[in-house]
C-alpha cells in the first residue's frame, strides 16, 4: 500500500528515463521542469543543493540527483527503485546494441532522427540556467563567483577536477561574510554506516578476486576483471561521461595492447579484456544519442567484452557492467548525504551553500556555451536557422507553457525525422 502512493512519481521517473537527452546538464533542466515545476516533489532550492552536492562526489551526477529525489520522497527503498527505473531503459538499449553491433557501422548511426537533440538540450540548459540564476545569483559576491565559475569551466571543461574544485572554492568564498547568513540549526539525520562499509568491502573484494583470477587463470577471470574495472570507474570518476569514456578507452582498448600487459598474460588461456577500437567508438556514439545516463555505456562494454563466449555470457557481461558502474554512485550518495545534512547545522557550511549554488549556475552557463560550439548556428543556411529555432522554442516552451519536457523531446525527434 505504501508503494501505491508513489506510482504516479515512478511513472514520471520512467517517462523521464526514456526522454532525458543532453547529458547531466540537460537532465538537470528536465528535472527542474518535471520534478520541481510539474510535480513539486522537491523545491528549486533543494534541487540546486542536490546537484551541487553530487558534483562533489565521484560517479554519475544526474543519477545521484534523481536518487536523492526518491530518497526525499520515500527513503532508501524508493531511492533504489528510482535508480533502477532510471537506468534500466538506457542499460537495456546499450545491451541490445552490443548484440546488434555486427550489423551496425558508423555511417548507419548518423540518422536524422537525432538531428535536433543537441540544440534542444541547449534550449533546456538556457531554461535551467535562467531559472537557477534568479534563485542563486542575487548579490555582488555571488555574481563574481558565477562569472569566475563560468569562465573557468568553459576553459577547463574536460578537466575532471574542475567541478569539485570550483564548488569547494565557491563555498570558501562566501564564508567570509558572518553577518549575511547567521547560524541555522537543522535537526541531524541518523547516519547509516552500512553503506560506506559495503562500498569499501566491495571495492577491496573486487580488486582481490580480480587479481587472484588473473594469477590463477580462472575460467571466470574475465567476469571478475570486468566487475573490478567497472566498479573502479564508478567509484573514482569525476566529471561524468566525458571523463568515463576516455578512461574506459584506455582500459579496454589501449592498455591490453601494451607490452607489460601482454607479457603478464602470455601463458594464460583466459586473456585480458580487449575491445576493438571501432566497436568502442560506435558504442560511445550510440550512448550519446539515446536518453538516459551516459554511464550506461558500461552495459555495452560488458557485453562486447564477452561477445566471443556466447549469448549467455554476453548477457551476464551486460548485467555486470550495469550493476558495477552504478552501485558505487548509489552507495556513496546515500551515505554522504545524511552527513552533508548534519554539517549544514554549522554556520560555516550553511554559508558555503550560497557560493556553491552560484558556482553551479556558472557551470550550467558554461555548459550551454560549450555545447553551442558544436552546433551550426552562425552559418547562413537552413540548418542553422532550424537549430536557432529549436533552441529558442525549447526555452520558450519550458519557460512560458505547461508543456512537459518529454513532449518537447518527442517534437524535436519528429522534426528530425521529417527534415
Amino acid at each position: 500500500m505504501i508503494l501505491l502512493r508513489h506510482i504516479p512519481y515512478l511513472k514520471a521517473v520512467f517517462l523521464f528515463s526514456i526522454t532525458a537527452f543532453g547529458g547531466p546538464q540537460g537532465h538537470y533542466a528536465m528535472m527542474l521542469k518535471t520534478f520541481v515545476n510539474g510535480r513539486h516533489d522537491v523545491t528549486e532550492e533543494e534541487l540546486m543543493e542536490y546537484n551541487a552536492f553530487c558534483q562533489l562526489l565521484p560517479g554519475a551526477s544526474s543519477t545521484q540527483v534523481l536518487t536523492l529525489i526518491g530518497f526525499k520522497r520515500g527513503g532508501a527503498p524508493l531511492a533504489l527503485l528510482t535508480l533502477f527505473i532510471w537506468i534500466f531503459p538506457a542499460c537495456l538499449l546499450m545491451s541490445i546494441f552490443s548484440f546488434l553491433l555486427l550489423y551496425l557501422d558508423g555511417k548507419s548511426l548518423n540518422t536524422s532522427l537525432f538531428r535536433f537533440v543537441q540544440p534542444m538540450a541547449v534550449g533546456f540548459l538556457v531554461y535551467a540556467s535562467a531559472k537557477s540564476f534568479q534563485v542563486a545569483v542575487n548579490n555582488p559576491i555571488t555574481r563574481v563567483i558565477c562569472v569566475v565559475g563560468c569562465v573557468a569551466t568553459y576553459l577547463l571543461f574536460k578537466s575532471p577536477w574542475i567541478f569539485p574544485a570550483l564548488i569547494v572554492l565557491g563555498g570558501v568564498a562566501t564564508n567570509f561574510s558572518h553577518k549575511r547568513i547567521p547560524q541555522v540549526e537543522i535537526s541531524p539525520k541518523k547516519i547509516k554506516w552500512g553503506n560506506i562499509w559495503v562500498f569499501a568491502a566491495v571495492f577491496m573484494a573486487a580488486g582481490l578476486f580480480s587479481e587472484l583470477s588473473r594469477k590463477n587463470d580462472w575460467q571466470s577471470r574475465r567476469m571478475f576483471n570486468l566487475f573490478e574495472n567497472t566498479y573502479r570507474f564508478g567509484s573514482l570518476v569525476f566529471g561524468g561521461g566525458q571523463v568515463l569514456i576516455p578512461m574506459m578507452y584506455e582500459q579496454f582498448v589501449l592498455r591490453p595492447t601494451t607490452p607489460v600487459v601482454q607479457k603478464k598474460n602470455v601463458d594464460k588461456e583466459q586473456n585480458v579484456i580487449m575491445i576493438n577500437k571501432d566497436d568502442f567508438y560506435i558504442g560511445a556514439g550510440i550512448v550519446r544519442a539515446i536518453p538516459g545516463p551516459v554511464f550506461s555505456i558500461a552495459a555495452f562494454t560488458g557485453g562486447i567484452a564477452n561477445r566471443d563466449r556466447g549469448p549467455t555470457m554476453q548477457v551476464l557481461g551486460c548485467i555486470i557492467g550495469s550493476v558495477a558502474i552504478f552501485l558505487p554512485s548509489a552507495l556513496l550518495v546515500l551515505f554522504f548525504f545524511p552527513i552533508w545534512h548534519n554539517l549544514k547545522k554549522y554556520a560555516a557550511v550553511y554559508r558555503s551553500l550560497e557560493g556553491i549554488n552560484a558556482v553551479v549556475v556558472g557551470i550550467m552557463i558554461a555548459s550551454t556555451l560549450y555545447m553551442m560550439k558544436d552546433i551550426s548556428i552562425t552559418e547562413l543556411e537552413t540548418v542553422s536557422l532550424l537549430n536557432i529555432a529549436v533552441i529558442l522554442s525549447s526555452w520558450l516552451l519550458l519557460s512560458f507553457t505547461r508543456i512537459y519536457a518529454p513532449v518537447i523531446v518527442l517534437i524535436c525527434l519528429l522534426l528530425g525525422a521529417l527534415t
